[in-house]
């Protein structure tokens, strides 16, 4: 038997209502704040994601699946949607019919890394990304629509949002001057990741999750203290923005993000219901992305949100509302009550009735206990005596009571049945 590839999984039909859940949500938010949707293509050009993540990040160098096309052209699975979404504004000049550009995505990202729960191979993520201007108040309404998010979904109790700045490219270089010459003097207790992080990309080193590694930089430097007044005043009015609409936060110093082409703000929701995979949800500014990948020199700002990790804490809140597929399930019983119940069934169907239906000659008993299985709240029944007297029967599958009713009164029979499952 073939299976899944390692790190791909099947997303099931009983799964569903929950993906279905965050998306739709996600959408009408999203849509409400001003976002229009933009989809992108799974493969981009390798050069892509080396300019916007940079050589030394995990990603590039261990973790992205990069192959030749029949061309011979290095292409990439996207491994994350920020650069492709940057490079989409870009290449159709998108800032040309509004100088703010806010648009968001949803759909899989590819990274070999270790699989584990909230981690695969191929993972989903909702993306929001606001290009065009440089402003706390942008930082804020994308950050606030994140927190909006998980309290729709009923979940923000279980995260935590954490915040920090990174700087800019006036101030990060005396931090990060700062920050090698400490990590010179523990190079010796670092993990091998950090010790080659250390040499090639120091800022990277924070980000480590070795609890080895957490322990020995409790005695880092911290940003905050080589940030610039620009950047110092950049933050003040972020968190002030954030403060009077009442978003809860934590300011982290330790928090990175393990991309180049973060500026400033950055920020993350992370919980503790997960295990090690804590990070829900992140982002922040990026002002050199598009300039680095399309020489435009325009500012971004925006968010990932992990979705299999957010479906997880649906089911750690105990969120197992599905609905009911089906509306009813239709038992038909004789040669000419099948010919006419496939017009019956269509009808139907074209007025937004979830129906079932037998293809296959079985008895009422049979066809009733299916659709007891598939919980359908009702069940038509047609056989060739209601034919005859053109009506047909609407069976209650909980309480066991029956109706009968015209065949003919379709508008009825559809108004009844939306009336009975309330939908």
């Amino acid at each position: 038997m073939i299976k899944a590839v390692k790190g791909f999984r099947d997303i099931l039909p009983q799964e569903m209502p929950l993906w279905r859940k965050v998306e739709e949500e996600a959408r009408r938010l999203f849509e409400a704040f001003g976002y229009s949707e933009l989809r992108i293509p799974v493969l981009e050009k390798t050069e892509l994601f080396k300019r916007s993540l940079g050589d030394t990040s995990d990603i590039v160098e261990k973790e992205m699946y990069t192959f030749r096309d029949k061309g011979g052209e290095s292409v990439t699975m996207r491994p994350e949607a920020t650069a492709s979404m940057a490079r989409a504004y870009l290449e159709h000049a998108l800032y040309h019919s509004d100088p703010v550009g806010k648009y968001f995505f949803f759909g899989p990202m590819f990274r070999h890394e270790r699989p584990q729960a909230g981690r695969l191979r191929q993972f989903h993520q909702l993306n929001v990304e606001a290009f065009g201007y440089v402003s706390p108040s942008l930082d804020t309404e994308v950050i606030s629509l994140l927190d909006t998010l998980y309290e729709r979904l009923g979940i923000r109790h279980l995260t935590t949002l954490e915040i920090n700045s990174l700087g800019c490219r006036e101030c990060r270089p005396r931090f990060r001057e700062s920050l090698v010459e400490f990590l010179e003097r523990v190079k010796d207790l670092l993990c091998p990741d950090c010790q080659r992080r250390r040499e090639r990309n120091p800022l990277r080193v924070l980000d480590c999750k070795e609890e080895s590694c957490q322990e020995v930089l409790r005695d880092a430097p911290h940003i905050s203290r080589h940030l610039c007044q620009d950047c110092r005043q950049y933050q003040k009015e972020t968190l002030a923005y954030l403060d009077a609409l009442g978003v809860e936060y934590l300011t982290n110093p330790r928090l990175v993000r393990g991309l180049d082409y973060y500026t400033r703000t950055v920020f993350e929701l992370t919980t503790t219901h997960l295990g090690a995979q804590n990070a829900v949800a992140a982002g922040g500014r990026y002002d050199d992305l598009l300039k680095q990948i399309g020489d435009k020199d325009i500012p971004g700002v925006g968010f990932a949100v992990g979705v299999e990790r957010t479906v997880l804490l649906l089911e750690k809140k105990g969120d197992w509302t599905r609905g009911t597929p089906f509306h009813c399930y239709l038992a038909l019983l004789g040669e000419e009550a099948i010919k006419e119940g496939f017009k019956l069934a269509l009808a139907l169907r074209k007025k937004g009735v979830r129906l079932e239906m037998n293809h296959q000659p079985k008895s009422l008993k049979a066809q009733l206990r299916r659709a007891d299985k598939i919980k359908a709240p009702l069940a038509i029944i047609l056989g060739e005596d209601e034919l005859a007297r053109g009506t047909l029967i609407v069976r209650n599958m909980k309480e066991g009571s029956q109706e009968e009713r015209p065949l003919g009164d379709l508008e009825g029979l559809a108004r009844y049945i939306k009336k009975e499952v309330e939908f």
